[in-house]
């Protein structure tokens, strides 16, 4: 199993969270990102720069997943092709997406762009809380506790 960042969106403190797990429980977790990414040195951490360009990392994500695979990212249409894949996907707040799930997620994606579509404004989310990275932090745990059962 591997784990996929979509980085170019992803909060420092969450980069950092998987910093560490990558070097704690020795798996391999890849930051894809149109920018170039300062990690740490490690055998389990590595970085993919893509071309800039509209969905590019979400595509190379989409593309080298496999089954099993964890994704991190809050990219709705990513995370629905993720599944479709057979993968797992947390967003940055600690939700955790699912087959059952996913439908319920794009539906309102989808709503809000109409919404936005025609001048409304919904509004973003605020600002990665503390309560958020550890939503994160424990969600990433239980998944790669269940995983390594």
């Amino acid at each position: 199993m591997q784990i996929w960042v979509d980085a170019d969106a992803c909060p420092k403190a969450v980069k950092e969270i998987l910093y560490r797990t990558a070097k704690r429980l020795s798996v391999a977790v890849t930051f894809v990102a149109n920018l170039p990414l300062r990690t740490p040195k490690s055998q389990y951490i590595h970085t993919i720069q893509v071309p800039g360009g509209f969905d590019v990392a979400d595509l190379k994500i989409i593309e080298l997943i496999r089954d099993g695979d964890l994704v991190i990212s809050a990219d709705i249409p990513l995370v629905a092709e993720v599944i479709k894949k057979g993968g797992f996907a947390i967003n940055p707040r600690g939700t955790f997406y699912t087959k059952d799930n996913i439908g319920e997620y794009l539906s309102l994606r989808n709503l809000s762009a109409e919404l936005r579509g025609s001048g409304v404004e919904t509004g973003g989310p605020g600002p990665l809380s503390f309560a958020d990275r550890n939503n994160f932090a424990n969600q990433l745990d239980h998944f790669l506790t269940q995983r390594n059962k």
